[in-house]
């Protein structure tokens, strides 16, 4: 009995603990950010409120029934947002700058590829691999299914778009307008394929936005769950779009902060480029420019007349600036990256 009581007393900070290890996802992880853009389309539907900030927009978003939201925009000083029912994508839709707005794509409408299986593919191609037409869902004509709009309301089976209503691992899929072949696979590609990376990705704007072990990517805007130097107006050349897998700083590949509180950041799985290299580098051998990236020269001794630490070894100082993890900047068994020059170690 006492045993139980103090079970009870506890409950209470058991939960606060267990809460406080979770972390709310943010809503504007589902959109794709254009500053200062705005959509217009007179003859489609849209909604206006006024809300105290961009997080609240993109709830509303996600949430609308009867309205389906695929973007909003989102009034920097009148505090208001426009909730669309439609995208850029959408026929007969202009674009215009417009500096007191920005504006807000969902994802899942706008991207033309997956991630995994595609359960959450929006996205209007309605052709499979072998380029037969795809039947529309609320069809039954010329295959019989029961795949009906009507009872599979979150399935966003509209028109006769390709879709993944079952999860099956070949991703989105469609019924076929070819009388004899009954359904047949999209081949929508990965957002790990659709843009390769060359080097070790330092250049990579890719659409890949969850790890490689399938975590979701923290966006670049935000301090949580992650606190981080690498804001986007801090670095407006690094690429640090919504959250994609960028590489701001020179690792060995593109990465991100992700979303579980526990695990900072890790490296995403991104294809590389047949000719990994850029050859079209302006190296220099003399002197070197910027932060001496491009740094080809033979100097081997630190300013204090310390000698280098080759590269590819691993004594006195453990490092993971080998060649073979940097092969862009590897040249006759040695690395040679400028902007090491006078740090006080022995690397160059």
């Amino acid at each position: 009995m006492i045993g139980t009581i103090r079970l009870l007393l506890l409950l209470p900070t058991l939960i606060l603990a267990v809460d406080s290890m979770t972390t709310r996802k943010n809503a504007l992880h589902n959109f794709l950010k254009t500053s200062g853009h705005v959509l217009i389309k007179k003859s489609l539907q849209q909604k206006s409120k006024r809300m105290d900030n961009i997080e609240q927009c993109a709830k509303r978003c996600m949430k609308y029934k009867g309205f389906v939201c695929r973007a909003f925009y989102f009034g920097k000083s009148e505090k208001r947002c426009h909730w669309l029912s439609f995208n850029s994508k959408t026929k007969g839709v202009k674009g215009k700058p417009d500096k007191a707005f920005d504006l807000y794509e969902r994802k899942d409408y706008i991207r033309e590829c997956i991630i995994g299986k595609g359960k959450n593919y929006r996205g209007t191609k309605s052709v499979t691999e072998s380029g037969h037409t795809c039947q529309h869902w609320n069809s039954t004509i010329p295959h019989d299914h029961r795949f009906l709009p009507s009872n599979n309301h979150n399935k966003n089976l509209r028109e006769n778009y390709c879709r993944n209503p079952t999860g099956d691992d070949g991703g989105p899929w469609c019924f076929t307008m070819h009388p004899r072949i009954r359904l047949e696979s999209c081949a929508i590609p990965q957002c790990s394929e659709v843009e390769c990376m060359t080097c070790n990705g330092e250049t990579y704007r890719g659409p890949m936005d969850h790890t490689e072990s399938g975590k979701e990517c923290q966006r670049w805007d935000l301090q949580m769950p992650h606190k981080h130097r690498f804001n986007p107006e801090r670095f407006p050349d690094k690429g640090l779009d919504d959250n994609y897998c960028r590489n701001p700083n020179g690792r060995t590949k593109p990465w991100c902060y992700t979303l579980d509180p526990h695990t900072p950041w890790e490296y995403c799985d991104i294809k590389e480029c047949v000719h990994n290299c850029d050859h079209d580098l302006e190296v220099t051998t003399e002197c070197f420019k910027d932060l001496g990236e491009s740094y080809r020269g033979t100097m081997n001794t630190t300013p204090s007349g310390i000698p280098c630490q080759r590269w590819d070894v691993q004594y006195p100082h453990h490092h993971n600036f080998t060649p073979e993890n940097y092969k862009c900047k590897a040249e006759v068994g040695q690395l040679i990256i400028g902007h090491f020059v006078g740090r006080q170690r022995t690397f160059c």
